[in-house]
């Protein structure tokens, strides 16, 4: 099990919203570069860096705020939030992320995203699944589509994806714990190393490798 601090960006702060719902922006610290710095001075290693704006604007914005907290730690970072295309791909990891997760894109453009998994190698790119009532919701949240969660993942699996990050957002912020009936179902039907994000920790995800704690 390995623990992952989570950093939502909008405007260049830390926010955190709930149900994925913007209007519900509540801003933790202005500074994401001192935020990292304590998760790494605590002994964390890893880092998700969330650009909710990007999300929204279907294209990368926040990667300054990636670039800093790049060179001023050594975390090792997975970016997500408005990848769309062979630039933004390519400006996230000039920018110092050594992981990129696509949700968005895996839904409406899977020949890219096919693309990145083939050229780029199944360690550095996640699938981004995150659910409502276990249908998959792309752009920011903001648009639910017709396809459901676990078969979303395993046509992915298939594709050569080893790993999937997975909210179910009807917990997302509402600190009364995860969906675990939906991740243990996730779990048992696909082989893959597959982060959580916990709904009773505002920050935390937890990355549980081909197992499973409560």
């Amino acid at each position: 099990m390995r623990i992952i601090p989570a950093i939502d960006i909008i405007n260049g702060q830390c926010v955190r919203l709930t149900k994925g719902d913007y209007n519900t922006k509540k801003v933790y610290n202005e500074n994401p570069v001192e935020v990292a710095k304590a998760f790494e001075d605590s002994g964390i290693e890893y880092l998700h860096v969330v650009d909710l704006d990007g999300a929204k604007a279907s294209h990368i914005v926040n990667y300054k705020v990636l670039e800093l907290i790049a060179s001023k730690t050594n975390l090792k970072i997975d970016f997500g939030g408005g990848l769309k295309s062979n630039e933004d791909l390519k400006i996230a990891f000039e920018s110092g992320a050594n992981q990129i997760t696509g949700g968005s894109i895996a839904v409406k453009n899977p020949d890219v995203f096919e693309n990145w998994i083939d050229s780029y190698g199944s360690e550095k790119i996640i699938l981004g699944a995150d659910c409502n009532n276990e249908r998959i919701v792309i752009s920011g949240w903001q648009e639910e589509s017709d396809l459901e969660v676990i078969p979303f993942i395993k046509n992915y699996q298939s594709k050569g994806v080893s790993y999937v990050i997975c909210t179910d957002i009807s917990k997302d912020g509402m600190l009364e714990g995860p969906s675990f009936q939906l991740y243990k179902r996730i779990l048992a039907e696909c082989s893959l190393s597959v982060l959580y994000k916990l709904a009773n920790s505002r920050t935390v995800l937890i990355k549980f490798i081909r197992c499973f704690a409560v």
